[in-house]
């Protein structure tokens, strides 16, 4: 029997990506991805010039993404039928193979293979590579800690009620609001009230080609990028700098 591999690739940069990762995809005979329909998939980009010659890809495409709203049942059931099929397909190729499921930051943070990962236990062995978050990359690429001290780090889904994000913002001393897309003007909202809006910015392809970094003050409200994380820095404790 072969396993299920689930490779973290980081926050976009192929250079940022573990050596373990890039081990198991350079050997993959079997390389399994998500992807919109009808684009190449910012997983496969990645790993561009990677993959062994050999290996055979499996893009898994999404059904749906933003045509239905989330927490529809029809977008609930589309997607519950999405992951029920790849587990069997992913668990079929595993019974003479490994394959290995490409997979974007951290594959445990909010990643889509969580969804794959709850249906293939008990039936073939599994492993799940860990990379460098999507959001470690953004802070980094503002050359500017996200945290100081004791400060509190909140996560937050820009997917969230607007008074939910509101109170979630009003409390944390650092902010990071990931899902961004058509919800930012529903988080730039909820920053200016909680008063954090003038702190706020904006990182967009973080580490990855294109990357741009911008106060969200000075991005125009219709610019919704997809690949877009928004981050409010902590100001905590820090020691003093000697003279």
């Amino acid at each position: 029997m072969g396993r299920v591999i689930c490779a973290g690739l980081g926050p976009g940069d192929p250079d940022l990506m573990t050596l373990k990762a890039a081990r198991a995809i350079g050997t993959a005979k079997h390389v399994a991805y998500f992807r919109k329909e009808g684009r190449a998939g910012q997983a496969r980009r990645i790993v561009e010039g990677m993959l062994n010659p050999g290996a055979i890809e499996y893009p898994m495409e999404y059904p749906v993404t933003t045509e239905l709203p989330f927490d529809s049942p029809g977008y609930i059931d589309a997607l519950a039928h999405f992951y029920d099929n790849w587990a069997n397909r992913l668990a079929t190729l595993a019974a003479t193979d490994d394959v290995v499921v490409l997979c974007e930051g951290d594959p445990f943070f909010y990643g889509s293979f969580m969804h794959l990962h709850s249906r293939l236990q008990g039936r073939v062995p599994v492993e799940v590579i860990p990379g460098i978050t999507g959001m470690t990359g953004c802070w980094n690429a503002t050359d500017t800690p996200i945290t100081w001290g004791d400060d509190v780090l909140t996560v937050l889904m820009g997917t969230l009620p607007e008074d939910d994000l509101v109170r979630h913002m009003s409390d944390a001393d650092a902010l990071v609001v990931m899902k961004t897309g058509r919800n930012l003007p529903r988080v730039r909202r909820a920053l200016e009230r909680a008063g954090r809006l003038h702190d706020a910015w904006l990182v967009e392809r973080g580490t990855m080609p294109g990357q741009r970094i911008a106060r969200l003050t000075e991005v125009d409200p219709q610019d919704v990028p997809y690949f877009a994380i928004v981050l409010v820095h902590g100001h905590g404790r820090r020691p003093e700098i000697a003279e």
